[in-house]
């Protein structure tokens, strides 16, 4: 046993995660094992993809420090409530939080306490109470303030960040985000904490369109699962996020290889003591998804209509919407009234800006396809809103290439040629390299789709583009 239990020791200090997951269970199946040893079983079962195993060992590190350290049973608690509010199971994991609250209310002031309160205000923004969810993250960082835990800190900002960012302080919270980077790669964060904060900064970066930032964070999200070749729960995302990259900046091979990466993951049998198990629905649906669809956008720009249809239909499984590129692939195909049906039913539908940014985008190319110009016009005119409200590089040039569609089709081929240089210059073509790569392109400019550089500092903004006499 002790050699199993020294060999596990080891092995989870070398970040080697799936050889301590072995050690550590076949230690445990000699004798149970206790306090921090059950820690480092979660953990490792957590970082290899063992979502239950890790479940159970948090469970019983818990039961087991309970009555003799009350703080740490909060943070495996803490650990466990993050893990599972990953996979939506709100009701347990809520139920988890109040257990956990009240071992501490005896240590109101201690860093277990910010932990939790991290979770708490979670829920809170869950439900839409963002005041009580604001009051929690200001006891979050007041708690952080003075207390000397780098766990605490890290969420602390992150939190912060996200709170902010939801208010509409883009500017504010990107400053944030970098500072819980920062965290991330100086301060000593469990591996989870880390893996947490990268996949949450990066999807922000996303959220607000601030590629340049994704890009470089992306890079250093690789590097770091590079250094550990057993990590699964984070794997995923970040392929996916360098997938989503590639695409976006034109190399489409490249971007096919990270996605199909995403997909062998998903389907990696536990043939042996501590390999990774099949990835559960609930818990890696989403990277999978986004693989899917990834693979679905290249296929359709490529012109290979088959493997996109198939592509955009395993997305869907997986729980990723199909669209606005299902519509899009409706009109590549020729079927202008379905694809006039389907943006007209995603339109309907509540979005977050950056969604809807991407579906008005499809609605200017479809619309004008289907020769309903009041419509493609409206689309364009709701782009040029969102560019003057979040004047991202990529949604400037986004607004500026649906402004080029509509002069265009107006007869104005000279301001359309004037427009499609300003999407040019805030980056958006350098996806889309010619536009006979993309066979669904009706107006006369390829669509540009790719992500422009989040560092050039050009705020170009698309006109609103005025009626043309006579339109229809």
């Amino acid at each position: 046993m002790l050699n199993f239990l020294d060999r596990g020791r080891q092995a989870f200090a070398q970040r080697a995660w799936k050889e301590a997951y072995a050690q550590l269970s076949s230690a445990d199946a000699h004798a149970l094992l206790e306090g921090r040893d059950l820690e480092m079983m979660a953990t490792a079962a957590y970082l290899i993809g063992n979502d239950e195993a890790s479940e159970t060992a948090w469970t019983r590190a818990y039961e087991w420090l309970r009555t003799r350290d009350r703080r740490r049973a909060a943070r495996c608690a803490f650990w466990l409530v993050l893990q599972l509010l990953a996979i939506g199971d709100w009701a347990r994991g809520g139920g988890w939080l109040s257990t956990a609250e009240r071992l501490l209310d005896e240590d109101a002031e201690c860093p277990e306490r910010g932990l939790l309160l991290v979770l708490v205000a979670r829920t809170y923004a869950k439900r839409g109470d963002l005041d009580a969810a604001s009051d929690a993250f200001t006891r979050v960082a007041a708690l952080a303030r003075t207390s000397d835990d780098p766990e605490l800190r890290a969420f602390s900002l992150l939190a912060r960040a996200q709170a902010t960012a939801r208010r509409g302080g883009s500017a504010a919270a990107m400053g944030l985000f970098d500072e819980a980077m920062v965290a991330v790669t100086t301060d000593p964060l469990s591996p989870i904490s880390a893996g947490v904060i990268y996949c949450a900064v990066i999807e922000a970066c996303y959220d607000i369109l601030d590629v340049g930032r994704a890009r470089e964070w992306t890079a250093a999200l690789s590097r770091w699962c590079a250094d550990q070749p057993d990590l699964l729960p984070f794997r995923g995302h970040c392929l996916v996020y360098r997938a989503e990259t590639m695409r976006l900046s034109g190399d489409w091979s490249g971007a096919i290889a990270q996605a199909r990466q995403v997909c062998a993951i998903a389907s990696q049998p536990a043939s042996e003591p501590g390999a990774p198990v099949p990835l559960d629905h609930r818990t890696r649906a989403y990277p999978i998804g986004a693989a899917f669809y990834e693979m679905a956008e290249i296929h359709r720009m490529r012109g290979e209509f088959g493997d996109a249809e198939e592509a955009y239909r395993q997305a869907h499984l997986y729980g990723r919407s199909p669209e606005p590129g299902l519509a899009l692939l409706r009109l590549a195909q020729g079927r202008v009234d379905a694809a006039e049906a389907a943006i007209r039913r995603i339109d309907s539908q509540r979005q977050k800006w950056v969604v809807r940014a991407g579906m008005l985008s499809a609605s200017v190319d479809i619309m004008l396809a289907a020769q309903v110009r009041p419509a493609a016009r409206d689309a364009a005119d709701e782009l040029a809103v969102l560019a003057e409200g979040m004047p991202a590089p990529y949604l400037c040039a986004l607004s500026a290439q649906a402004s080029g569609a509509i002069l265009l089709a107006d007869g104005k081929p000279r301001d359309a040629l004037e427009a499609r240089r300003m999407a040019r210059v805030a980056g958006a073509g350098r996806s889309v390299r010619s536009g006979a790569r993309s066979r669904r392109d009706r107006t006369g400019l390829a669509p540009a789709r790719g992500w422009g550089s989040g560092r050039t500092g050009i705020r170009s903004r698309a006109p609103r583009v005025p009626a043309a006499r006579g339109s229809a």
